[in-house]
């Protein structure tokens, strides 16, 4: 009997191999467990960049835009006059080329002559949305800070073909949803002035001889007036002379320069005794009886009571004409020998 021995083999335990993880299924976990701080470096990153734009970038955009922009006085009228006021009624015209529309607050401007040391006064400029051709209507009572700096804008309207006038504030700006913001709004408009009243013209004489009540002479003047402005001066008083000599006092009653031609009464006491001495001296250069007159700026005066700033611009000019004084004497039967 055979004996067969049986072999025994002892087998090692198999390792299981982890399955390893797509790229997809890393990021979506990591993504889950870490969620809150990538939500944090996006508020960072995204306040990084937006707070530059909306504190630094976006006010200097809307200070660049109001910089660029024009302002044009369309119309300017004073009225009501008062020694330390006056009523304005202004029509401005904004102008720009921004494709910004933004809304510009109002705001309280400082208004002086273009060079001067300061103010004259200020106004509230009403708010506007600004766009090209938008208009700006000022309608107040105007108190002045300063009655000899607008003393001295009067003199510039009064002798300057043209002449510059400051306007400056702080208004608030907004655009679109963005937050409110200040800019400095100061602009400088160039305006026509009267030009010394240059055009100015007698373009009726007549003398009253015997004088009437006191009044020596009356007519019209032209007065021309280049500007855009209407000005309400109340009754204005001129002193008359030739060769040096004070002769009288002219004056314009209820004078309201308006833009274009003003054809204003005029009516004055007058030496006539001076006068008719003068033509029939020998020394008596004009032998025609045409006579050079100078008429200079006394005063304004407005509900009784003087207006320095206008007075301090009509002194500054004197108007020169020439009057056919024996012509007149001869419309009323006063024939002088030689003439």
């Amino acid at each position: 009997m055979s004996t067969t021995k049986t072999s025994v083999v002892d087998e090692a335990p198999v390792t299981a191999v982890p399955t390893k993880q797509s790229f997809g299924s890393r990021l979506k976990a990591h993504f889950k467990k870490w969620w809150w701080v990538h939500v944090i470096v996006f508020i960072v990153v995204f306040l990084v960049i937006l707070l530059p734009v909306i504190y630094v970038a976006y006010p200097k955009i809307a200070q660049s835009a109001v910089n660029d922009s024009t302002l044009q006085i369309k119309s300017m009228i004073i009225s009501d006059p008062t020694p330390e006021s006056f009523h304005l009624d202004q029509q401005q015209i904004l102008g720009t080329d921004s494709s910004y529309h933004p809304k510009i607050y109002e705001f309280d401007a400082e208004v002086s002559l273009g060079g001067a040391d300061g103010p004259f006064a200020t106004v509230t400029v009403p708010e506007v949305k600004s766009k090209d051709g938008a208009e700006i209507h000022v309608v107040q009572k105007v108190d002045l800070t300063d009655v000899d700096a607008f003393g001295d804008f009067n003199v510039a309207v009064m002798l300057q073909e043209e002449l510059d006038l400051r306007i400056k504030g702080k208004p608030g700006l907004k655009q679109g949803g963005l937050p409110k913001t200040h800019v400095t709004y100061d602009k400088t408009v160039t305006m026509k002035g009267l030009n010394k009243l240059k055009g100015f013209a007698i373009t009726e004489f007549h003398i009253m001889f015997p004088p009437v009540n006191g009044i020596g002479m009356n007519g019209t003047v032209s007065i021309p007036n280049p500007t855009v402005m209407t000005i309400a001066m109340g009754n204005v008083t001129f002193d008359l002379s030739l060769d040096g000599h004070y002769l009288g006092e002219t004056r314009l009653h209820d004078l309201v320069l308006k833009p274009g031609e003003n054809i204003v009464p005029i009516v004055g006491t007058v030496d006539h005794g001076y006068v008719i001495s003068f033509l029939t001296s020998k020394k008596n250069p004009y032998k025609d009886g045409i006579l050079p007159f100078d008429i200079a700026g006394n005063k304004s005066v407005y509900a009784g009571k003087e207006l320095s700033y206008y007075t301090k611009a009509l002194r500054a000019n004197t108007l020169h004409v020439k009057l056919d004084v024996v012509g007149a004497l001869r419309d009323v039967n006063v024939t002088l020998p030689g003439f």
